[in-house]
């Protein structure tokens, strides 16, 4: 038995971290990420990984069902009708078994081989473990001109408006506690906005310099005429949060 870092005693089966993937259409890039996270944590550290398919009308049900045979690890959970990217983080995160989450596009843009250095990082922090949301910046963007350059505007932008102080909240590479998660006021889209949520909430950022590879199976679901005007709607929506919030330091007496 060892402690965590609440105080509290482990086994040397509790599940230390929930790797949550949601995914719409996948079909190609399912294998190939799932041996990726294998390959990096298998032995590191006892972890489970979750696929939320949000109403995929490909094969990827089927590939998903093909890899859990032989990955008792992998746990899938299926949406019948799409409904978006944040509603299939929350899907996983609320069935995580896990204290501790970390998140990835189900494309295979973001690296797992990042995970343990955020994961590192996180150990290594004094912090509240509640109050800490590790992100990933993708400083050299793999995609196509008009996508970098619209997400360049978009994080400006953002970041402007909502004081987040983050360069990037678009990589879908993200560690954080559940039970912080789970407390975060919840609408569609807010998977762009977690800094500031976090940050509104009293929770601390922090942000890592990770690698960003080129999409080899399918298409990327985003584009500049299913962002642009929701994004804005959705940041003056964070915006009335934040200034309605509150974030009280709650003082201890034994």
């Amino acid at each position: 038995m060892r402690p965590s870092r609440t105080g509290k005693q482990t086994g040397p089966t509790d599940v230390e971290l929930s790797v949550v993937v949601p995914v719409f259409n996948e079909e190609e890039n399912i294998a190939p990420l799932i041996r990726e996270i294998r390959a990096v944590l298998d032995g590191l550290l006892n972890y489970e990984v979750i696929y939320v398919d949000d109403g995929s009308d490909d094969e990827t049900p089927e590939h998903l069902a093909e890899m859990a045979l032989d990955f008792p690890l992998l746990r899938v959970l299926r949406h019948r009708q799409r409904c978006g990217q944040s509603s299939a983080i929350r899907t996983g995160v609320k069935a995580a078994k896990a204290p501790w989450i970390a998140t990835l596009d189900g494309d295979g843009q973001n690296d797992p081989v990042d995970i343990p250095r955020l994961w590192k990082l996180l150990r290594e922090k004094t912090c509240e473990e509640s109050n800490l949301l590790v992100v990933s910046y993708r400083r050299k963007r793999r995609d196509v001109w008009l996508k970098r350059i619209s997400s360049r505007i978009a994080n400006a932008v953002r970041s402007r408006m909502l004081k987040d102080g983050i360069p990037d909240t678009g990589s879908g590479l993200k560690l954080f506690s559940r039970e912080a998660f789970l407390e975060l006021p919840y609408f569609d889209h807010m998977h762009r906005f977690f800094p500031a949520l976090f940050l509104r909430g009293g929770g601390w950022v922090v942000s890592v310099e990770v690698r960003h590879r080129e999409r080899k199976h399918g298409r990327s679901k985003y584009g500049i005429h299913n962002r642009l005007w929701v994004g804005i709607v959705d940041m003056l929506g964070v915006m009335w949060l934040q200034r309605r919030g509150k974030a009280p330091y709650i003082e201890r007496k034994e």
